[in-house]
């Protein structure tokens, strides 16, 4: 995978290209093409799921810019901690 300074260069680069509307609509569109691909490998068909989770992965991160790193950040250490306590069996 590329290094995160350059995912962090690229996407600063789309955003500043293109404009955060164009990118949030990017983003709504590569999302609404995962979960079609989601959907169609769950039928045995799998042909372009790998692409649409990199075209996903690529505007969440312009996304994480545009919102905020850190908030971003944030909520996902304490989405994972949530995440690990229910697997734990100990979140109440």
């Amino acid at each position: 995978m590329t290094d995160q300074s350059t995912i962090e260069f690229l996407c600063r680069r789309a955003l500043n290209t293109w404009g955060a509307d164009a990118q949030i609509d990017q983003c709504i569109e590569e999302m609404a093409e995962l979960t079609v691909e989601l959907q169609h490998r769950k039928r045995g068909r799998p042909e372009h799921a790998a692409e649409e989770i990199a075209d996903a992965i690529i505007v969440l991160h312009q996304m994480r810019l545009l919102i905020g790193v850190e908030a971003v950040d944030t909520m996902v250490r304490e989405k994972l901690a949530r995440l690990e306590k229910r697997l734990d069996g100990t979140e109440g």
